[in-house]
């Protein structure tokens, strides 16, 4: 897919575990119904040897690509969302205690128990994650719809396991932060012009922003980019503040992760430095 950095997760998080000293570094995520568990959990046990206690692994059941790709990725069987709840358990395995009588040993990986998220736009993941035990992550930065049921579904049903005691949820949230909201609503153009494209099919190339979006969108486009932003914190530092503020009362979240998709380096670096601000 253009428009992203790189797909190969693990070399980029590699890398910037490498250059950075504390900060936890996950995936958001490994699409697993196209790799197989194995390779994953020796990837990612590679990455937990080399920085102990700061890797993440998040997984998604989506195959993310077209079939095509995923079958290039897994040319040996076709990896199948179907297949998400055994491959899940099989991964539990492989970074778990090394078990009598177990033939496949992930080196590195096995006994690293990295911390497994699982991650999802709908309602099938929330009911595996509760089941499980595991934290779940909400991808309300693109699929707000489902983001209160999705969390209640998770919450209601949750069963305690060793790795955690009680409900762990994480939501993604578009920023869009700038020193004014006048700044911001001009910035975020280029956002909008991202889904537009994803919209029609087109190239996912980060756009420069525009002054108006007149013109370049049908109504119907438009109210269908809103749709996608449901969640998106938009504005000057007391606009994000106060959303922000809502946004956490409602779902009582424990953690957030942001997409920040702006043009230029300097406003993405600002806009993360504003929210960084907004904790303090």
């Amino acid at each position: 897919m253009d428009g992203i950095a790189s797909a190969a997760t693990a070399v980029l998080i590699g890398y910037l575990a490498a250059n950075t000293t504390r900060i936890r570094l996950g995936a958001g995520g490994v699409m697993l119904p196209n790799h197989a568990p194995l390779v994953i959990a020796e990837q990612f046990g590679t990455l937990e040897a080399l920085y102990p206690g700061r890797i993440d692994l998040g997984l998604g059941r989506a195959p993310g690509a077209d079939q095509f790709t995923a079958h290039a990725l897994r040319r040996d069987r076709m990896g199948s969302a179907d297949d998400f709840p055994q491959d899940v358990e099989e991964l539990e395995l492989l970074l778990g205690p090394r078990q009598p009588n177990q033939r496949v040993i992930a080196m590195p990986g096995v006994n690293s128990n990295i911390p497994i998220w699982l991650l999802g736009s709908s309602l099938f993941s929330a009911q595996l994650a509760a089941a499980k035990g595991l934290p779940y992550a909400f991808a309300s930065h693109f699929a707000p719809r489902y983001m209160h049921q999705a969390i209640k579904l998770y919450r209601d049903n949750f069963k305690p396991s060793a790795v955690l005691d009680k409900p762990y949820v994480m939501l993604g949230v578009p920023l869009i932060a700038a020193d004014s909201d006048e700044q911001a609503e001009y910035l975020v153009t280029s956002v909008y012009q991202r889904i537009l494209s994803l919209i029609r099919g087109q190239s996912l190339v980060l756009r420069p922003p525009v002054q108006s979006m007149q013109g370049l969108w049908l109504p119907h486009e438009q109210q269908a980019v809103g749709d996608f932003l449901g969640l998106a914190l938009i504005g000057g530092p007391e606009k994000v503040r106060a959303r922000l503020d809502v946004l956490l009362e409602q779902t009582q979240a424990d953690e957030l992760i942001f997409t920040c998709d702006l043009y230029e380096t300097a406003d993405r670096h600002r806009a993360f430095e504003i929210v960084a601000e907004l904790r303090q």
